[in-house]
């Protein structure tokens, strides 16, 4: 009997590479409680409702335990999650669903999760973000509170590729790189949670592949391409052996980023931490490109004093003496709550306050920042450079400089998020000393499509013709100005994607540190002649699959070194 042919399942590439093994399915997931199961007359409803408590206490707990096994951002997802399993808000509602309705308590928890969530997806933007996250909580806790298994990966002898329809942020924060060779799943976007842990972890991956899971059985051998972002079920020996061949190759960077003629390009490193500067240093990031501050700000009633966030500040710094380091003030607002931030309701969060919008509301808490990174910088050896998100018009650019001036910051710049900031780039740069292009929110409010949203996947995508014309106008109007322009977004972590930032005219790309050596080979095996080609070529394209695809035939290192 000849072999089956192979078939082949179209997605997103979210992390490159290629990785062969056999399919294992997520467990079952935790059934929902029958609807209306309420607790007989007479019982101890106080009693009852003590154990939704006990039970938060308990997963939270296992979830602080994780996070601290764990570094980078997923040690802070693991946090993130277990605060969520800890909200006195979610507790509370779930208590009184006992006491009022006499429910029975994981049939309260479910039902008071399933109100937070419908609340945070009806708020979009990154609320919509977190829903995964609660429901991954709620099922933690049902399972704790009727002795079942609490969500897992799937145990197996023998290292495996993971197959789901979605996948918990927390669970891909956790899983073992040495186990789960590759991850697909047939939902999710380019810049989800789940998306950008696997690039920060190294492990290939492909979501948005559509119909994976009735292509694929329990223990069919795929080859997962997380550059080509294709699900290959029944490869052929060949492939296999070649995957397998690339997939034991080691590549590291030298901490020089430039093109096969020598053209230098930053290699730097998206930060959210001092542990995530240390590792970025370590891997031979060239600086930092994207220091989120918003970490001195977390799980806090009132903003950090000057004093706490200069003691944050300068232990990033410290990991990078005589190299640059990009800080970005706070990105906060209505859609990245902070009590000490909080405003009015917004119906449309992502379009509302946030960025630099909430100095008009909270000009101090901008000062104090202002003022605690320039003495961090005083302090500390580092090349301090500073940004502002969310900037939309030159007159908020020429106030944020005018700010950064006024506390001896002679570096300040700006994100190119909004298409207006992009358009405007030359009149902006004429003011700023920078631009740092995020793709990841320029990629949603171009394409009006959002970026956690699976059923928009195919639009929150980079490759987006209109996004790269877009990233363009910022080069040129960088290049009217004199003035540096960087990408700081996950477009920068995509290797073929990174050839075609250097053509349109960027000059530093910054990113999670694993994909620094991918980056750093494909730069290296390419002229720039070659890059502004294929960035034509892309500009050109009518859709973001074509302008891909054009991109990719026209680089034959990434079949060589299988990205």
């Amino acid at each position: 009997m000849s072999p089956q042919p192979s078939v082949v399942v179209p997605g997103i590439g979210v992390s490159p590479g290629r990785a062969v093994g056999p399919a294992a399915f997520l467990p079952e997931p935790v059934a929902e409680p029958p609807s209306g199961r309420r607790l007989p007359p007479g019982t101890d409803y106080a009693a009852q409702a003590a154990l939704v408590a006990a039970a938060s206490g308990r997963v939270h707990a296992a979830l602080e335990v994780a996070a601290a096994r764990a570094d980078g951002e997923s040690a802070d997802l693991l946090h993130a999650t277990a605060a969520i399993a800890a909200d006195p808000t979610l507790v509370a509602d779930a208590e009184q669903r006992v006491l009022a309705d006499r429910l029975v308590p994981e049939r309260a928890v479910w039902e008071a999760a399933e109100s937070v969530a419908a609340q945070f997806e009806a708020l979009g933007g990154l609320f919509a973000e977190r829903v995964r996250d609660i429901e991954d909580v709620r099922d933690r806790l049902v399972a704790e509170l009727t002795g079942r298994p609490a969500p897992g990966l799937p145990e197996r002898d023998h290292p495996y590729v993971l197959v789901a329809t979605d996948i918990a942020p927390a669970l891909v924060a956790t899983l073992d790189p040495a186990q789960v060779l590759g991850i697909v799943t047939g939902a999710g976007g380019p810049t989800s949670h789940t998306a950008i842990l696997a690039r920060a972890r190294g492990i290939t991956a492909v979501v948005a592949a559509r119909g994976v899971e009735d292509a694929v059985a329990e223990g069919d051998l795929v080859l997962v391409d997380g550059g080509a972002g294709t699900v290959t079920v029944g490869p052929d020996d060949a492939q296999v052996a070649a995957a397998r061949a690339l997939a034991a190759q080691v590549r590291t960077f030298d901490g020089h980023g430039r093109t096969a003629d020598g053209h230098r390009v930053e290699l730097l490193a998206n930060v959210g931490s001092p542990a995530d500067a240390l590792d970025a240093a370590a891997q031979g990031a060239e600086g930092v490109g994207l220091f989120r501050t918003e970490f001195a700000f977390l799980d806090r009633e009132e903003a950090p004093d000057v004093d706490e966030q200069v003691a944050a500040y300068r232990q990033v710094l410290a990991a990078f003496p005589g190299r640059k380091v990009v800080v970005r003030t706070l990105d906060a607002g209505a859609d990245k709550p902070l009590p000490f931030l909080a405003g009015e309701p917004e119906a449309n969060p992502a379009l509302g306050v946030r960025g630099l919008r909430t100095a008009v509301a909270h000009p101090e808490v901008l000062e104090d920042q202002l003022t605690a990174i320039a003495r961090a910088a005083a302090a500390q050896d580092a090349d301090v450079w500073v940004m502002a998100p969310m900037v939309s018009t030159v007159d908020e650019a020429q106030e944020f400089v005018a700010a950064c001036t006024r506390h001896g910051l002679g570096t300040a710049g700006v994100m190119v998020e909004v298409p207006s900031a992009a358009l405007l780039a030359g009149p902006i740069l004429a003011h700023a000393a920078f631009a740092s292009i995020g793709t990841n929110d320029l990629t949603q409010y171009t394409m009006a499509a959002d970026r956690v949203l699976g059923s928009v996947a195919h639009l929150s995508y980079a490759w987006q013709p209109a996004v790269l014309h877009l990233v363009a106008a910022t080069c040129r109007g960088g290049a009217q100005q004199g003035r540096p322009v960087g990408v700081c977004g996950e477009a920068a972590a995509v290797p073929a994607l990174a050839v075609v930032l250097v053509g349109l005219g960027v000059t530093s790309l910054s990113m999670t540190p694993r994909a620094l050596p991918d980056v750093a080979a494909v730069l290296a095996a390419t002229t720039l002649d070659e890059c502004r080609r294929l960035a034509t070529l892309a500009l050109a394209a009518s859709t973001a699959a074509d302008a891909q695809d054009v991109v990719r035939a026209g680089l034959p290192v990434l079949a060589d070194l299988g990205l």
